[in-house]
């Protein structure tokens, strides 16, 4: 509005210094507004310790309008002075820019060679200030109310989030408890029972005894070994060069070997796919092979399984990990497990792992194996949640 009041108010202006003074108060006038709203978060807090900044702004446009006349597109522009100061300031500003403007409107009027003026006429402009400067005031409170209130939220926000935070972290705890120290230690008590049902026997076997004491014993040690481990892991993925990447299909191979030879279960393994499977960040690894070992562990104790075939491989761009046992299988259970229903039954091993496979976005299912006999679990991980993993943990440490 300024820039299109500026050739009316040049014409109006008188010859010399009237034409100079007017283009100087154009020139400045526009471009303090241009740096106002193209820089507000640089500029704003300068004119809200200076108030007389925007008065000196005013001072400049009343010279234009005296200029170009009250009858001109300038004029409404002054209408907005008193609003800017009310969202500025607050009523008092408002009020006193208001009133400002209202009296350089009322001089304006005085000036013109029009005798016959209208008191409405000469009052609509000042008016117009007024509600103007009113409108401001109350858009500052509206402002200054959802202000606070958004502060609100985000602090709502960050406890949810801190919240939810500390239950995952306990989850995740409890996960590596059950998948590692807590199964140790079954075998552990029950080899101790074991050993105690021999050691009071009417006729001890020594032979017996000892090979139960050094059951014990092994269980014990493997018990410890898996809570070094674990904290092991716990520090190592808060620390930076945590997330290296390894080859997750060798990490298969070797599990399922040291399974095969801990336990005596008959477990294979084999690749399979299109392409060799790419470096897997060291985090989404771990949860690979705990689910594996896992399934492999509900096979030989839960499924009396004769068989148990594990293969991993990339077709397309998924990585695909399957574990198919012939055991006597999940009668009744749906490839999307309902994971309320799983932990009322006390199936935490599988809640464990749908939670694990969730947590590296990766889809897994039960179904059921080769010709409906046996069990198989299914992991399917997109090549493209690899990326994305590396990235938010490579974030995660810089930070």
């Amino acid at each position: 509005m300024i820039a299109v009041a500026a050739p009316s108010a040049l014409l109006n202006a008188g010859p010399g210094w009237g034409v100079r003074l007017v283009g100087i108060a154009v020139v400045v006038t526009f471009m303090v507004s241009y740096a106002l709203f193209r820089d507000w978060e640089r500029f704003g807090p300068l004119l809200l310790r200076h108030p007389t900044l925007l008065a000196a702004d005013t001072l400049f446009g009343a010279l234009l309008l005296v200029s170009a006349g009250p009858d001109t597109t300038l004029a409404y522009v002054s209408v907005c002075t008193p609003l800017l100061a009310g969202l500025i300031y607050g009523w008092r500003g408002a009020a006193v820019f208001a009133s400002l403007q209202g009296v350089i409107l009322l001089l304006v009027h005085a000036t013109l060679d029009k005798p016959h003026t209208e008191p409405a006429e000469t009052l609509i402009l000042p008016g117009l200030c007024v509600i103007a400067g009113a409108v401001g005031s109350s858009l500052r409170k509206l402002m200054l109310h959802l202000g606070e209130a958004t502060r609100a939220l985000a602090a709502v926000r960050a406890r949810l989030a801190v919240t939810e935070a500390v239950d995952a972290e306990r989850a995740r705890l409890a996960r590596e408890m059950h998948d590692s120290v807590a199964k140790t230690l079954h075998g552990v008590a029950l080899a101790a029972d074991g050993l105690a049902c021999s050691a009071g026997a009417a006729r001890m076997d020594p032979a017996l005894v000892k090979r139960q004491a050094e059951l014990v014993a092994r269980s014990a040690r493997r018990a410890a070994a898996e809570s070094r481990e674990l904290l092991t892991d716990l520090r190592r993925e808060g620390a930076p060069g945590g997330s290296s990447s390894v080859d997750v299909t060798a990490e298969l191979a070797c599990a399922a070997r040291e399974f095969r030879v801990r336990t005596g279960a008959p477990v294979t393994y084999a690749r399979t796919g299109e392409a060799p499977a790419p470096p897997v960040p060291r985090t989404v690894a771990r949860q690979l092979l705990t689910i594996t070992s896992e399934a492999m562990e509900n096979a030989h104790r839960h499924a009396r399984a004769t068989r148990v075939d594990v293969r991993a491989g990339v077709r397309g761009d998924v990585l695909t990990v399957s574990v198919r046992d012939d055991g006597t299988g999940l009668p009744g259970r749906p490839a999307a497990p309902d994971l309320d229903r799983l932990r009322r039954e006390g199936h935490f091993g599988l809640v464990g792992m749908v939670e694990r496979a969730a947590s590296v976005g990766a889809r897994i299912s039960f179904g059921r194996g080769e010709r409906g006999r046996g069990t198989e679990v299914r992991l399917e991980l997109p090549l493209g949640a690899l990326v994305t993993t590396t990235r938010v943990t490579e974030v995660h440490h810089d930070r």
